[in-house]
């Protein structure tokens, strides 16, 4: 039979590239109308019809260069390889595995699981001031709290300064008990646990209580100038135009910034712009500013989120369509 595809593969890897009973192997043959058969040292791609035996074959030699370097291959591995084959970097996606910016308390690895999730990390390693846009679960705030503990263990700063706005910390939430620490609290639990994730919460506790570690709202660093500090303003989209320039303006020397936000959520009263959205629109031509725009195909969550993000992504495009089309067709003015 024509373009039948054969691979050579180590026995030692078989099982990590196939899947659990053979997951990884069914998504492929799946996409893209083949049938995959392992023979001995080998992996046979056999064409069903007009099967793309070549796509299946350029996704399974990367699974297999990732299987090789030591990755545990899950359901994304897959299916992001398979989403990302007419990307220009195709090429490059193993390489991702080789590129560890720390690991976790329990022996775990964070790397870079995209290209996408690569271009910005390298963004931060590169500029001063880093923004990343992006949909939920495309690892935007934890992989700038990875960069900043590697940056705090080497000593490339003195502090980590975390923050987040908490538009309601005032008023709407006086009904809570504590203090307005213990109040704001809530809205900065995924930076603590991230924090807890991969330090550890001993060390973490030791460093906080030091003040070397700063996990606070917003409005705690207005006054303020942050030298030799890593700073990640999460959840940025919910700052005002003031807000944003207030913070901008607290970097100082030997500091890094990134700045993380998701354009599609965001959740000021009505007649607010988001700070975020006006300072990448105003910002993006100044040297030593990196801005990394994230999509659904960075998601590394379950599948189900990235097919969530779709559906809203769709949603809004029809709007978007139908509200433009009522503006066209709406009578004008006459003019007096």
């Amino acid at each position: 039979m024509d373009n039948i595809r054969q691979l050579e593969i180590p026995n030692g890897i078989i099982g990590n590239v196939f899947g659990k009973l053979d997951e990884n192997i069914r998504k492929i043959e799946n996409a893209f109308a083949v049938s995959i058969v392992n023979r001995g040292d080998n992996i046979v791609i056999i064409p069903n019809g007009s099967g793309g035996t070549e796509k299946a074959e350029a996704v399974m030699q990367k699974l297999m260069a990732q299987a090789a370097k030591g990755e545990i291959l899950k359901e994304q591995n897959v299916n992001y390889l398979i989403a990302s084959l007419d990307d220009e970097k195709f090429g490059d996606i193993e390489k991702l595995a080789d590129d560890t910016i720390c690991m976790t308390i329990s022996g775990r690895m964070v790397k870079p699981k995209t290209l996408g999730q690569k271009r910005y990390v390298d963004l931060i390693r590169k500029n001063t001031l880093v923004f990343a846009v992006g949909p939920a679960g495309t690892g935007k705030t934890y992989l700038a709290m990875a960069m900043a503990i590697t940056a705090f263990r080497t000593n490339a700063v003195n502090r980590i300064i975390l923050t987040r706005p908490a538009i309601e910390a005032g008023e709407k939430l006086g009904f809570l008990p504590g203090d307005l620490q213990q109040k704001v609290d809530p809205y900065l639990r995924p930076l603590y646990d991230a924090l807890h994730d991969i330090m550890g919460v001993e060390y973490f506790q030791r460093n906080f209580e030091k003040g070397l570690i700063e996990v606070a709202p917003l409005a705690y660093m207005r006054g303020r100038t942050l030298d030799n500090s890593f700073v990640v303003l999460d959840e940025a989209q919910n700052t005002t135009i003031e807000q944003m320039k207030m913070f901008l303006t607290r970097i100082g020397y030997g500091s890094k910034a990134v700045i993380t936000g998701d354009i599609t959520q965001i959740d000021l009263p009505d007649g607010k712009k988001s700070g975020l959205k006006d300072a990448i629109s105003i910002l993006d031509d100044i040297a030593d500013i990196g801005i990394s725009m994230l999509s659904a195909r960075d998601v590394v969550r379950h599948h189900l989120v990235q097919r969530i993000i779709h559906a809203y992504e769709k949603r809004d495009a029809r709007d978007m369509y139908k509200q433009k089309r009522v503006i066209r067709k709406s009578p004008e003015r006459k003019q007096q």
